[in-house]
């Protein structure tokens, strides 16, 4: 399947599938995101599958919002893998 971002003011829904065949869609969509906006929203309900490299992607995300002290709010659970990484992360 493929990927789907559609977004209004800054809540974004990511539909279909994050996979390194398309994370250069995700990737263009959120660059420099945090350098016009203070805070977005991500919901991930409609994600159907992920790999590494989208999760890669995802936490990339997480880490330019914090290095510039801006607020990511991710909804929905998307694929186990995904909240296992953020998990595990929240661990170390």
């Amino acid at each position: 399947m493929n990927l789907e971002i559609t977004h209004a003011n800054n809540f974004f829904k990511v539909k279909g599938s994050l996979d390194k065949h398309n994370i250069h869609v995700f990737q263009k969509e959120f660059r420099n995101i945090f350098d016009k906006v203070n805070a977005i929203t991500v919901s991930l309900e409609n994600l159907t599958s992920i790999d590494r490299f989208g999760v890669r992607a995802i936490a990339q995300l997480h880490n330019e919002a914090i290095t510039k002290n801006k607020r990511l709010s991710i909804i929905g659970l998307g694929q186990g893998n995904l909240y296992h990484h953020f998990k595990s992360e929240e661990a170390a």
